[in-house]
């Protein structure tokens, strides 16, 4: 399937639309009536990311977040209370305020569906956080996503899978420890590329800002290499009725053919 691309004029007008969409997707009654989660989400940090978090809590209300299941595509490899960790950034924008939603269940996320990474405090090392973080997901979650959240550098790279990197090469794994990431901290834990892609429904760019549009515009372009645009390699591998959708504000969108 082609990509969608939606273009707002800036990143407040991008993250209100984004929010709109999400909650709308969720809203979806049960498929099999089970009571266990049914949505996995992966969502992703940054500054775009955080505003979009922000305009999804407004908007909480009626949505069946217990059976909604958080992780992330990526994590920095930091202490539990980092404020660089991209789930406390989560948690202080959307997530702790779902799991204090009033009413039943499944109106109010459990605690017990949002799925960290393994912090510095919390394990020995960063290979085992990812080593920990795959079996997570390989125990506890379903083997699909409902939707996958990314945003992109100004370099092209998605989660912690950067351009020229070895961690982009990873192959028949669910996670990848990042040892040298060119941005830092320079510790991280990533889901590959396969494990972004595997029977996901919908993918989601999230890009705002101009010094992301060389990088938007490389990754969109007809040809390319992975290698140089990290976001170019999840395409090949999404499953042929994927969803994906580029939301961009208008300084993202820049360098785009008409």
């Amino acid at each position: 399937m082609e990509p969608q691309i939606k273009v707002y004029a800036g990143p407040d007008e991008l993250s209100e639309a984004v929010a709109e969409a999400f909650v709308e997707r969720l809203r979806v009654p049960p498929r099999d009536g089970r009571s266990t989660p049914w949505f996995e989400v992966a969502l992703t940090g940054g500054t775009i990311a955080r505003s979009i978090h922000r305009a999804i809590s407004k908007r909480a209300e009626g949505v069946p977040w217990g059976q909604t299941r958080f992780w992330w595509g990526d994590e920095r490899f930091v202490r539990s209370d980092s404020l660089e960790r991209n789930a406390l950034q989560a948690r202080e924008d959307l997530l702790d305020a779902l799991t204090e939603l009033g009413g039943e269940w499944p109106a109010f996320l459990s605690e017990n569906d949002i799925m960290e990474v393994p912090a510095v405090d919390e394990v020995r090392d960063v290979q085992t956080a990812a080593e920990v973080y795959a079996d997570l997901l390989r125990h506890e979650g379903t083997g699909s996503w409902e939707l996958v959240m990314l945003g992109v550098g100004p370099d092209g790279h998605v989660a912690s899978l950067f351009p020229q990197h070895p961690a982009a090469t990873v192959t028949d794994a669910i996670t990848v420890a990042v040892t040298d990431s060119p941005k830092p901290p320079p510790e991280r834990v990533s889901l590959t590329f396969e494990a972004l892609a595997r029977n996901t429904r919908a993918l989601w760019f999230l890009v705002s800002g101009a010094e992301k549009a060389d990088a938007v515009a490389r990754a969109l372009a007809p040809e390319g290499s992975v290698e140089e645009t990290p976001a170019r390699g999840l395409g090949p591998l999404l499953p042929e009725d994927c969803e994906v959708v580029w939301w961009l504000d208008g300084a993202a969108a820049s360098k785009l053919l008409p």
